[in-house]
């Protein structure tokens, strides 16, 4: 029988026209779960979070070989640097390295257990760089059967190491989506109907590609808050960002660099001038261990951005909510019906 309670509440929200996508989340915040290589938590656990880097990648390998590392040399490398960013106080790291161009939840699982960082991996296909990291059985099967092998990665684990994803992974490539884009994203569409994982995409400097996906996802009865727009500090036309954030859209700003600081406080600040920080998400797109070169640093978000935008009129609420709240709330497990 329906709680009396959940039919009052969704009334309520018809009569008030609260956000949907905030609201789903309150009414489900008590049990809200993600699952972090290490098991399941809940989203409160994560605290402070980056949610747009790569522990490791290979991308720029060949899909035959992303998978390989010299293990030693990469621990060596990414332990002791995430310790040091554990130490400027993050807690959880989503690592945004898809299958075939280096995931390895193995060594993912070696990272976590070694500097205590809770670590969320994902599933998905990456279909942008020319689709070179796309599988090729991916081309000739349907939407259904793509979705059916995340789902059970979701439900046993990944590659037999009882791992889950606590997220959806995928790329558009520039211009007009393409035929595989498009079936890939609704393979994420029905993924995340079975799941409740959200759908996190590879999107840009691509307005097109971005309103594709909204419009799918609303076509399929999903609210807009079931994805992210990954990499949309890419885009300068910021209203565009603005819009699809008052759609319920997360928006990414995760290129976070030391010289880009203003820029950030910048839209910042237009977001909350239109009371959509509540829709942002902030990270670096930072790699460990890209193809075994130097680190592209994961730190300028704790040490140059947030300094800068406590001096320049932001509060630490504002802070947090950017940080913890929008986090959890972004990646809380829950399918993200239309009518919430």
């Amino acid at each position: 029988m329906m709680n009396i309670k959940k039919i009052v509440c969704c009334c309520t929200i018809m009569l008030l026209g609260i956000s949907a996508c905030n609201d789903a989340a309150k009414r489900q915040q008590e049990d809200g779960i993600i699952y972090t290589v290490n098991g399941k938590i809940d989203t409160d656990e994560l605290e402070f979070a980056l949610t747009h880097e790569h522990l490791m990648s290979n991308f720029g390998m060949d899909i035959d070989s992303a998978f390989q590392y010299d293990e030693v040399a990469l621990l060596n490398q990414v332990v002791p640097y995430v310790k040091e960013v554990k130490s400027s106080g993050v807690h959880s790291i989503f690592d945004c390295t898809t299958a075939y161009f280096g995931r390895r939840v193995d060594i993912l699982k070696k990272i976590s257990d070694a500097t205590g960082v809770q670590i969320i991996t994902n599933t998905g296909f990456y279909g942008a760089a020319n689709d070179r990291y796309v599988p090729d059985f991916a081309f000739e099967a349907s939407a259904e059967e793509i979705s059916k092998v995340w789902i059970k990665e979701f439900e046993e684990g990944i590659e037999g190491s009882g791992i889950k994803p606590g997220f959806i992974k995928l790329a558009f490539d520039g211009g007009d989506p393409s035929t595989i884009d498009k079936k890939l994203f609704l393979a994420g569409i029905l993924t995340h109907k079975k799941t409740g994982l959200t759908i996190g995409v590879h999107t840009g400097n691509n307005p097109v590609a971005a309103a594709f996906q909204m419009d799918l996802l609303e076509q399929n009865n999903l609210s807009t808050c079931a994805w992210i727009w990954f990499h949309a500090n890419w885009l300068e036309d910021t209203p565009i960002l603005l819009e699809a954030a008052s759609r319920g859209a997360w928006i990414s700003l995760d290129g976070v660099k030391t010289t880009n600081i203003k820029e950030h406080i910048d839209r910042l600040k237009l977001f909350k001038s239109r009371d959509l920080l509540h829709r942002v998400l902030l990270s670096h797109d930072g790699d460990g261990y890209p193809m075994g070169g130097e680190i592209r640093e994961f730190e300028a978000l704790q040490a140059a951005l947030i300094p800068a935008m406590l001096e320049d009129g932001f509060n630490q609420k504002d802070i947090n909510q950017l940080t913890i709240e929008n986090p959890k709330e972004a990646f809380m497990i829950r399918v993200r019906q239309s009518n919430y």
